[in-house]
Order: C-alpha cells, then structure tokens, then sequence
C-alpha cells in the first residue's frame, strides 16, 4: 500500500509547486507598468479632434514589442548617447528625437525614440512612398469636390481638373497638400484601401510603433508613430528615385485652380536651400501633435537623417534644431557608425509582442473594422494573457489530481478481483 500511494503524493506535490510557482513569479507577456510615458499611446489630445465618433469603437494601442526594434538600447525613454558622447546642441525641444547614419542605418544619438507620438504632415512620407511603388507618375486623376474640401494646407486643387500622379505627388512633398493627399489616396483605391497600404507598408519595414488613420496626418483617433519609424520611413521613400527627386525640388508650376495656366508651388522645407547638403524633407503641425520634421542631407559621402516630433518653435524653429542635430551627427566622423547605440531594420523582424495598456486618455478610434478585431483579441489577451500561469497551473493541478483518482480507482479494482479470485480458489478447493 505504501508504495502505491507514493506516486500519487509525489504528483499532488508537484502540482502543488506548479501553483505555487505560478503565482509567485511574474507571468511571461502579463500587463507591467510602462516605464516611459509615451511607450504605448501618445499624450492626451489638447482639442476634440480625437473625439469617438457616435457608435464607432476606441482601437486599442498598438502592440508594444517585447524587444525594442533596432536594439536594447532603443527601448530607452530618455537620452541614449554613445559612451563619452559629444555634448548636444542646446535648444531642442523634441519630446522625441533621432539621428542615424541613412545608409549603414547606424543610430548615433536618439531620445525616448520608440517613444509614441503624433506625426502631422510626416505622415506624407509614407503616402508618398506607397505612391512611388505603386502607381505611374503619368497617371491621370481628376479632382473631385471632396478633395477640394480637405481641411487645408491645399495646394488649390479645381474640381474637374486633371493632374498628373508626378504633379500631386511633387506637390504633395513639396507644399504638403491634404488636398493633394485625399486625391491620391482615391486614386490607390479610396481612402480606406490608401490607409490599409500605408500600414501594411509600415508593419513590412519594421514601423510598429505607426498606425496612419488619415492620409495626409490631420489628428484623428488612434494616430501614432515615432521617432525610429519616421525615419526607416523616410529611408525607405529615398530608395524611390520619383520621391527623392520629388523632396529635393524647390519650385514647380502647377495648375491654377482658375483652369487658366500655372501657379508656382514652392518648397516649403527652409533647410532645403540654407543647410549644406540637404537633401529634402518634411515637416508638419497640428495641435495635437505640435512640430514635427523629417529630413536628411549629405556631406562628405555620409548621409544623415534627423527625425523631431513634438517639437516647439521656441527659441529655435523646429527646422533649426535639426540642422543642429545635424550638425552634430557630421561632427562626430565617420567612425560614429562603428559604435552605434542601435539600428534601422531593413524590413520587419520576427518579434514577440505584448499588448499594454496606456495611461487613460482621450485618444481613440482608427478603422472601425479593424479596431472590432482588435478589441476582440485584446479581450482574449486580458482573459487569459495576464493570468496565463496561475489558469494552467490550476488546469495542471485538476488533471493531475484527476490522474491520482484514476490510479486510486484501478487499483482498488484490481485488489477487489485478486480477492474475489482468492475466495473463490478457497471455495473450490
């Protein structure tokens, strides 16, 4: 009998330690507190552009990787600076910022840049980019009277009046136009087809951190991006002769929105013609996202970019601090690229993601049909995501007691037929 049972108490033992085990140590992908207070949304909206519309549905944030895309070191939410680093320039206002060699991808110097934020018109780069892969620039489309009717900057589009994909797409960088961005979006499909191909552009570079929601980065619920994916974004759309050529022209004529002849569109990027070697770039505000800027330039073979997002215009211009953060990466030599303090990914990695909840605020919705699915496997996520161990602990333990049962019942079975075997040998005999 000893021996029997001593199977059965070591089973309940280790189940038993299972438990324990289980709810003593932290659960693999459970919800942990967000050190950095942008690593999932961005801040709370200073205005009612983020507002739920009536009988749509909040998305939730993105999926924060477990592993920060492009190294450790760029899941840091403050400075991250190669050892014995330069002293920064002065007067950078950028909640976000980061600098990084465009052709090794090497990132010299950065702040809190997976850190999530708003992207207005550098939005405009990734729209840009779908359209240089997609679509030919002598591809005709007509403006409509929805385009016309973008909340502006507009580049005066006419309704009725045709253009060329070459003459929205150079005014689109150019003067970022919303106007210019809704016609070609319609011409990729319609708005929800330009915005899927944005994503799906974002997620295949490796950009985790965006959701675009509109095509040309007016504030709508659930807009995010950051430092690290403006520029992979950027780096990417400069691989595309039609889009590096478009950001490097400083003025085209462009059809008047009269239909009689042209109007000079200009090149809105003030470093494009006062910083040496620029190469092109975009900036953009809203309210809710402030200043932001994306822009690259070229000196001695290297080429730099420089990505700021929320940025003031106080005491420098956004578009100055940048030419300071660039002045800085060309300061620091060529040798800066050997010792980097993280990488821009050439295309998405295989990363493990857990989901984590923000800080409450008002931001909310993207594509509604998108944002369903997303509630529903978030739902699956808190149900068994954050309490995974202890539920299988608890499973294991029912299925090993079950065994214990199972075991006990056999075997007294089996004694209950050896002794009924047993009398009847007696009476027999």
């Amino acid at each position: 009998m000893r021996s029997s049972r001593r199977p059965a108490v070591a089973l309940v033992l280790a189940a038993c330690t299972l438990m324990a085990t289980a709810f003593a140590a932290p659960v693999a992908g459970a919800q942990q507190p967000a050190p950095c207070e942008n690593k999932v949304s961005p801040p709370p909206p200073v205005d009612t552009s983020e507002q739920v519309p009536p009988g749509t549905q909040a998305p939730r944030p993105l999926e924060v990787p477990e592993n920060p895309v492009g190294g450790e070191r760029l899941g840091e939410c403050g400075l991250v600076l190669p050892p014995n680093a330069q002293k920064l320039p002065d007067n950078i206002t950028a909640r976000s910022w980061l600098l990084a060699d465009m052709d090794s991808g090497a990132v010299l110097a950065a702040y809190d840049p997976h850190g999530r934020q708003r992207p207005a018109s550098v939005i405009k780069v990734l729209l840009a980019t779908v359209v240089a892969k997609e679509l030919p620039l002598d591809a005709k489309v007509a403006a409509t009277a929805e385009d016309v009717a973008q909340e502006c900057t507009c580049v005066g589009l006419r309704v009725g009046g045709e253009y060329t994909v070459e003459q929205l797409l150079q005014a689109l960088v150019m003067a970022s136009g919303n106007d210019v961005a809704h016609a070609l979006a319609r011409r990729l499909g319609g708005v929800p087809s330009a915005v899927r191909k944005m994503n799906a552009l974002a997620a295949e570079l490796g950009a985790l951190d965006t959701r675009a929601i509109t095509p040309s980065g007016l504030d709508a619920p659930g807009t995010s991006t950051s430092a690290y994916d403006v520029a992979l974004i950027f780096r990417a759309a400069m691989k595309y002769p039609d889009f590096a050529k478009a950001v490097a022209t400083q003025r085209i004529n462009f059809p008047h929105p009269s239909g009689r002849g042209t109007t000079l569109v200009v090149n809105d990027n003030p470093l494009l013609t006062a910083y040496q070697g620029a190469l092109g770039g975009r900036g953009g505000f809203t309210d809710d996202a402030q200043y932001t800027y994306v822009g690259a330039a070229q000196r001695d073979g290297r080429r730099l970019v420089v990505v700021l997002l929320r940025g003031q215009q106080q005491p420098l211009t956004i578009a100055n601090q940048a030419a300071r953060l660039l002045d800085y990466g060309f300061g620091l030599g060529p040798s800066a690229s050997n010792n980097p303090v993280g990488k821009l990914v050439d295309g998405a990695q295989q990363v493990r993601k857990k989901t984590t909840e923000p800080t409450p605020t008002d931001a909310a919705v993207g594509e509604v049909a998108k944002s369903q699915d997303d509630t529903r496997a978030s739902a699956m996520t808190t149900a068994f995501g954050n309490v995974g161990g202890p539920i299988t602990a608890a499973a294991g333990l029912g299925l090993l007691l079950g065994l214990v049962m199972y075991l006990r019942n056999r075997r007294a079975k089996a004694a209950r037929a050896r002794r009924a075997a047993a009398a009847a040998s007696q009476q027999n005999t």
